[in-house]
C-alpha cells in the first residue's frame, strides 16, 4: 500500500474528525482505490472508533438521477437520514474519472434529488463531526494542467500539510471578522458592500475540508449591494462556468451572466434562497495558488475570497436556506488583476496579501517559512 494513504487517513481520523473510542464514523467512498478505504478503516479502528462504509459510483449515481423514478429519493432519504442520525462522524472521499458526469442530467432532476436529500445533508453538516476531500485522478490532473504523478505529489503535499501552522493567524482573522460590521471589496469589475455584523466567523484549518485554509462568515441577508465578476472557473452540478458576473440589490442577485447564462439562472432559481448569499470567506492556503475547477481546492487559494449563493451554515448564519450552496471564487493576487478588502473602511488585504501586522503571518511567504 502507498504509505501516503496511511498518512492521509491518519490526518482525517486523528486531526480532522479527532475520533474517540466508541464513536461511529461513516466512510463515504466515491470511486476511490480500495486500498484507501482499507487505510481509513484501519485508521478508524486504531483509535477505537467503529467504521461503516458506503461504496458509491458516480456513473451509477448519474443513472439513478437521470432516469428519476417518482418518490425514489424521498424513500432513500428516510433510511439515509436514519443512518446519519446514528453516526458521530462522517468522512467522504470523492473521486471521479469524469467531472462532467452529470452534465446531461435534466436540471429539474438534480433539483428534485437535492431537495429530497436536504434533511440528510443538514444533519450531517450540523450534527456530526465531518470532513470531505477529493481523490486525485487523471481527470483532476487534467483540470490542474499537470501530469498525473506531478498532480498526485501536489495533492498529497497539500492534503497532509501541517495545518496547525495556520492556527494563530486564522484565529486572529476570525476574531477581527467577529468584530466587523461593514465589508467593502474592490477589484476589476467588482465593487461590493455588505455587513457581517453579529453574524460571527469560523476559522477552518483542516477540521471540515481537506485541503483547508479559510475563515468564513456570512453577509446580513439583505445587506449586499453592488456587483462582482468571478475570475476562477467553476463546475456546479456537472456544468462548467466561466466569468460569472452577479449584480445585487438589497441582498438579492438581480442579474447573473456568464459562459452559460441559462444554466446559471436555472440554478439560481432552484428556490427562494438561491439568489441570496450564504457565505463570505477569505482563503489563504499557501500551497494552492491557481484554480483547477475543483471547489475544495479553489476556495482555499492564497489571496482569494469566495462568495456563496445559497444555504448559510448554522455556525455563521444569516437565516438563508436553500438546496444550493455554490462557492464562487475571486482571486485577488496581482497576477489575477489584484483587488482590496476593507473591514469598516480599514484596508485588510491588498492584491492578495494581508497588510495589517497581526495577519501578515497568513501570507504565503510567512506560512511557508515556518
Amino acid at each position: 500500500m502507498d504509505p501516503r494513504y496511511k498518512k492521509l487517513a491518519d490526518v482525517l481520523t486523528q486531526f480532522s474528525t479527532q475520533l474517540k473510542k466508541g464513536e461511529k464514523v461513516l466512510i463515504d467512498a466515491f470511486d476511490i482505490p480500495e486500498n484507501m478505504v482499507l487505510a481509513l478503516v484501519r485508521s478508524v479502528r486504531s483509535l477505537g472508533a467503529i467504521p461503516f462504509v458506503n461504496l458509491q459510483s458516480s456513473r451509477i449515481s448519474r443513472e439513478l438521477i437521470h432516469n428519476l423514478d417518482q418518490g425514489q429519493f424521498e424513500a432513500q432519504a428516510i433510511w439515509e437520514y436514519e443512518k446519519m442520525q446514528s453516526m458521530d462522524a462522517y468522512i467522504a472521499i470523492r473521486g471521479s474519472d469524469n467531472i462532467f458526469e452529470m452534465s446531461d442530467v435534466p436540471s429539474e432532476n438534480l433539483v428534485h434529488a437535492s431537495r429530497a436529500m436536504k434533511s440528510v445533508l443538514d444533519h450531517r453538516v450540523n450534527k456530526t463531526k465531518w470532513v470531505i476531500l477529493r481523490w486525485p485522478t487523471a481527470s483532476m490532473a487534467q483540470q490542474a494542467m499537470l501530469g498525473t504523478e506531478e498532480f498526485e505529489d501536489f495533492f498529497f503535499n497539500v492534503c497532509t500539510q501541517d495545518f496547525s501552522k495556520m492556527e494563530q493567524g486564522m484565529l486572529r482573522l476570525e476574531a477581527l471578522m467577529k468584530k466587523t460590521d461593514q465589508v467593502r471589496i474592490e477589484g476589476p469589475n467588482t465593487d461590493l458592500r455588505f455587513s457581517i455584523k453579529d453574524i460571527g466567523a469560523v476559522a477552518c484549518g483542516g477540521h471540515k475540508n481537506i485541503p483547508d485554509g479559510e475563515v468564513f462568515s456570512c453577509p446580513v441577508k439583505e445587506s449586499v449591494e453592488g456587483s462582482i465578476v468571478f475570475n476562477a472557473p467553476t463546475i456546479y452540478r456537472g456544468i462548467s462556468f466561466d466569468n460569472i458576473s452577479l449584480k445585487f440589490k438589497r441582498g438579492k442577485i438581480i442579474e447573473a451572466t456568464g459562459s452559460n447564462t441559462e444554466a446559471l439562472n436555472e440554478i439560481l432559481d432552484s428556490d427562494a434562497g438561491a439568489r441570496f448569499i450564504g457565505e463570505f470567506a477569505i482563503g489563504f492556503n499557501p500551497l494552492i495558488v491557481k484554480p483547477m475547477r475543483d471547489i475544495l481546492f479553489d476556495e482555499k487559494i492564497a489571496g482569494s475570497f469566495h462568495f456563496t449563493p445559497g444555504q448559510a451554515y448554522e455556525e455563521a448564519d444569516n437565516g438563508n436556506r436553500s438546496q444550493v450552496h455554490w462557492d464562487m471564487v475571486q482571486i485577488q493576487t496581482a497576477d489575477y488583476g489584484g483587488g482590496s478588502i476593507y473591514f469598516d473602511e480599514v484596508l485588510i488585504r491588498k492584491d492578495g496579501l494581508f497588510v495589517v501586522e497581526e495577519l501578515m503571518c497568513l501570507n504565503p511567504q510567512e506560512l511557508l517559512a515556518n
